[in-house]
């Protein structure tokens, strides 16, 4: 299953039914578990853990050093789960250690053609990525959230679950989970309902979110007063207490 051309380091560890595509080179300090799939004309730089059962797809860069001035040559990593699909000319940068040292991606998250995750991302799980989204170093994307093509994260900027981005959207701020943004710079422009309801949230869920959302976008509280009327939803609609506590962590501030 390993193609009679593919360049793979001694030291890489691959299980037995991976397979890889042609002119495909895997470098040193790499390890690919069971029934990962890769196709031709990938690189793949350690050290990187890539889990069970993903999908890479043709020129694919993966662990490859991070593009940050400050790195030097430190041991970091690129650590990937299970039952992702990583399209053409993805882009998945290892971490600094300056951070915590590792870049992160969930489970089962769909990254289509020209995806840039920089160093030291977290990616959750269930999330998608349309062709060139872009994520700047030290990102945290949560489950479930979807980004726009060529939608770009800035630094540091948390990206909550269940949220949306719109095509183009550049988001300079935390985006709180649930809501839809769109612009440059991203505004904030209700709640992402359609992705809510194919993912199982309540009639009645919806309708208290929609208070929680008019609550911290359109009564012009600050924020504080926001969070003390969204602790009074929690008692009815227990999908409120991760908006308060996203607020709540929040460093950069939330887009509104």
């Amino acid at each position: 299953m390993i193609h009679h051309t593919a360049i793979i380091d001694p030291s890489a560890k691959i299980a037995e039914n991976v397979s890889i595509g042609p002119f495909t080179v895997i470098g040193p300090h790499v390890e690919i578990e069971a029934g990962t799939w890769i196709g031709p004309h990938v690189v793949i730089q350690g050290p990187t853990k890539i889990g069970k059962d993903n999908k890479i797809f043709q020129f694919a860069s993966l662990g490859e050093a991070p593009q940050d001035k400050k790195y030097r040559e430190e041991k970091t990593y690129l650590v990937i789960g299970d039952r992702n699909v990583i399209r053409e000319f993805c882009t998945f940068n290892r971490g600094t250690a300056q951070d915590k040292s590792t870049t992160k991606i969930g489970n089962d998250n769909l990254f289509m053609a020209y995806v840039h995750i920089a160093h030291d991302c977290v990616v959750g799980n269930n999330t998608i990525f349309a062709n060139n989204a872009s994520l700047a170093g030290h990102v945290t994307v949560e489950d479930h959230a979807v980004l726009g093509g060529f939608s770009g994260v800035f630094q540091s900027c948390r990206v909550g679950a269940y949220s949306f981005s719109s095509m183009g959207s550049m988001i300079d701020k935390d985006v709180p989970p649930y809501v839809k943004v769109s612009g440059y710079y991203a505004k904030p422009f209700g709640l992402n309902s359609v992705g809510m309801k194919r993912h199982g949230f309540s009639d009645e869920a919806l309708l208290i979110l929609r208070r929680a959302y008019k609550t911290i976008y359109r009564k012009s509280l600050t924020v504080n007063e926001a969070i003390n009327e969204l602790c009074k939803m929690v008692v009815d609609c227990a999908e409120v207490q991760p908006l308060i506590d996203f607020i709540k962590a929040s460093e950069r501030g939330i887009v509104r």
